[in-house]
């Protein structure tokens, strides 16, 4: 019988330079192409969407935004001025309308090496200037053609305050931006469009940004997913010794250790492993809990990594106070991301 992993076990030292590689849309949108989106024939915009993105993508050219794709970090040397009018343009939708799809397309279209262009969430990106600093952060990024920012979050002032600096550095060294959000706290069930909250909360960038809304069914009021009934200790072990690269660990120790591994390592701490097993599943004790497990619950998504569980239901994780707090569309996401993922682990126990 196999001996599973146990991600408790692992606090990898992860480099600058995999930290900015590894900015790349996630496997799971990996092979999304504008020509696989299918725009909706009832909302025309989703198929305007498309050929906008496209042409700011063929704008873009090639190369890095220095002209060059090699990094001066301990040099000057004369930079091309920004172009005039729009340097960014801002997906503004709600759910299901495709936005991540877009975004990674856009990614995959603009004709640039891969090390000269980003992508990544607002999560990742605050996380990387946590691990980097914002100099080294800026210096790093300046040297890009494009950065996609994936649920540009508007719930913490002080990270959008940091962002929206970044981004102006990034913005007078000729980097291009694009980017989706979330919604406003206590806006949550209200219409479907951010561009005004997103273009406020940015402040001075919003002049480099041109929002692009696309319509489309808003599943905004649909709420949390029925999560599938947990199984029980025994089983989630069997699974875990029986299924090659699976980890196991109880869900409260996993926790603790989460608290001692900085958010930007987490993608690393689940290389190589195929499926997550955890035992005695409870509801997180505190907010900076819940939020490290937001993270995590991200990197595995992207990864399509399944999770198998015992204890409590995913759908419990996350008190009625975080819920309608101020972080609640990251509960909602990490509530629905782990769910799906849940039931991608069904087969670990068939098997």
């Amino acid at each position: 019988m196999r001996q599973p992993l146990a991600l408790t076990s692992r606090a990898p030292h992860v480099p600058a330079d995999r930290l900015v590689a590894e900015m790349v849309p996630p496997p799971r949108f990996g092979s999304v192409r504008f020509d696989n989106y299918i725009p909706d024939p009832n909302q025309p915009s989703q198929a305007e969407a498309v050929t906008v993105l496209g042409g700011f993508a063929a704008g873009l050219g090639g190369g890095a935004a220095s002209g060059t794709g090699r990094k001066r970090w301990f040099r000057r040397e004369s930079r091309p001025a920004a172009p005039a009018g729009p340097r960014g343009v801002y997906l503004d939708g709600g759910y299901g309308v495709g936005k991540t799809h877009l975004l990674a397309s856009l990614w995959h279209a603009t004709a640039a090496a891969p090390e000269q262009k980003a992508f990544g969430t607002f999560v990742e990106l605050t996380n990387l200037v946590g691990a980097l600093g914002f100099q080294q952060t800026v210096q790093t990024l300046s040297h890009h053609t494009l950065l996609c920012i994936d649920e540009f979050e508007l719930d913490d002032p002080g990270d959008t305050v940091l962002v929206s600096t970044l981004l102006g550095k990034l913005v007078d060294a000729g980097v291009a931006l694009a980017a989706t959000s979330n919604t406003l706290p206590g806006k949550l069930g209200e219409g479907r469009f951010a561009a005004a909250d997103f273009l406020r909360e940015i402040q001075g960038l919003s002049a480099h940004f041109r929002p692009l809304r696309i319509d489309g069914e808003d599943y905004r009021h649909r709420g949390l997913p029925q999560a599938p009934a947990p199984y029980d200790d025994e089983t989630v072990e069997r699974a875990a010794h029986r299924t090659e690269g699976a980890s196991l660990d109880a869900f409260p120790a996993l926790l603790e250790h989460l608290s001692k591994v900085h958010p930007s390592r987490y993608g690393a701490m689940c290389d190589g492993v195929r499926a997550v097993c955890l035992t005695g599943v409870t509801p997180v004790p505190d907010q900076s809990t819940a939020l490290r497990l937001v993270v995590l619950a991200d990197r595995l998504y992207d990864r399509e990594v399944p999770v198998l569980a015992s204890g409590r239901p995913f759908d419990e994780l996350f008190s009625e106070e975080m819920l309608n707090g101020g972080y609640r569309k990251k509960y909602f996401r990490a509530i629905s991301r782990l769910t799906a993922l849940a039931r991608d682990a069904k087969g670990l126990v068939d098997a």
